[in-house]
């Protein structure tokens, strides 16, 4: 029986490896592109970047190092220069579909980074599975700029697990709607009619803002924002500004804020600076055929009927007013309870017993109900 030589004993001595097979590997060496591992073969395996992980760009020094052991799979024994060529990336990714298949049959809440952000939606990899999240389902409301997820770690959960056609489909949107009721629901018990809050201005609109309260929405209406008169809430309110509001009131989930103050309501000492008797200026807001509005202060209107503004005859206050105009007049009717003031411009020239008896034929228009219907009519 003849000796066999020392390579031949080194060759027996080692083992014998298949396409597909899970070996263990040593690092022996590792550039940004490759790594060399040694694996108990006559001949090193090599591993690529682009065969380590799905991600793009990454520099496997900053991952791998001399001396540590790593599970692969053998792709190919000889890639025709006598090299084993290995595989981490889809040992990872057999053992991943199991774990994203455990995660959608029960329904795991799972986290992972977002790696690539798409037009349609982002794309996130748990354990070496890429997985699809649509744009639909990234949150409970459309976001048209999807970059700021790039490189977050987010939540969701799988809703369709297809691994012969390698579709992966996970839903972020039910999780952040969960999250948002639950916080609703927290803040709801919380927050009482009467108490002063911070918010954030959310969305405007024609008839009010929606004000962000830290997790729930409440309607400023227009009606709402100021004692005075708001045209437009998009002229007085910015996206993102933030404020004081008051909570008017809580039916259910829907709150209705408020900015009109009780220490800034300007009928607060009107009785004194607006009784019957008193001089006063103000500017012609409005005008309608009986009468001219005079804004006196914000959120303080007072009526000039059109047979107070001469002592001659006037169709129609618009025939010798105009809008912005200042006028002096006295009060010659006060009622506090319903915030109807009454003027009067003749009161200012004619005798006292005349002013009167004038004052008896004033017609008591209800302010508060004609704003009603204006605001109702824009």
């Amino acid at each position: 029986m003849s000796e066999l030589t020392f390579e031949q004993m080194l060759e027996e001595s080692l083992k014998t490896i298949r396409a597909g097979e899970v070996v263990e590997g040593t690092v022996i060496d590792v550039k940004p592109e490759v790594a060399v591992l040694n694996i108990g073969y006559k001949s090193d395996g090599i591993l690529t970047r682009n065969e380590y992980t799905n991600e793009p760009n990454v520099d496997l020094t900053t991952i791998l190092k001399p001396d540590d052991k790593l599970e692969v799979k053998v792709l190919k024994v000889n890639d025709g220069e006598g090299q084993v060529l290995l595989t981490y990336k889809r040992l990872a990714a057999d053992r991943g579909n199991k774990r994203i298949e455990e995660a959608f049959n029960t329904q795991e809440v799972l986290t992972a980074k977002v790696v690539q952000v798409l037009e349609g939606g982002l794309s996130v990899v748990v354990d070496e599975v890429r997985i699809f999240i649509p744009a639909s389902l990234v949150s409970d409301t459309y976001e048209k700029d999807l970059s700021k997820y790039a490189g977050q770690d987010i939540e969701f959960v799988i809703t369709e697990y297809n691994p012969k056609k390698r579709r992966y489909i996970g839903d972020r949107k039910q999780l952040v709607a969960a999250k948002k009721a639950e916080l609703q629901k927290e803040l709801l018990e919380k927050l009482q009619e009467g108490d002063i809050v911070k918010g954030t201005v959310k969305n405007i609109t024609d008839f009010g803002a929606f004000i962000d309260l830290g997790g729930i929405d409440g309607l400023l209406h227009i009606s709402e924002m100021s004692w005075g008169r708001v045209e437009s809430p998009k002229k007085v309110f910015k996206v993102g500004e933030e404020m004081d509001v008051l909570i008017k009131e809580i039916s259910g989930n829907k709150i209705a804020l408020s900015l009109k103050f009780a220490d800034t309501n300007p009928w607060r000492d009107a009785a004194d600076k607006y009784a019957v008797g008193n001089e006063v200026t103000g500017k012609v807001a409005r005008m309608t055929d009986f009468g001219a509005f005079i804004e006196l202060e914000t959120g303080v209107d007072a009526l000039l009927h059109v047979s107070q503004i001469s002592k001659e005859h006037i169709e129609k206050p618009s025939d010798v007013l105009k809008i912005g105009e200042i006028v002096t007049a006295r009060v010659v009717d006060f009622n506090e309870a319903d915030h109807k003031i009454s003027l009067s411009i003749k009161a200012l020239t004619a005798p006292e017993p005349a002013a009167q008896e004038e004052d008896a034929d004033v017609v008591s228009v209800d302010i508060d109900e004609v704003i009603a219907n204006e605001t109702e009519e824009n």
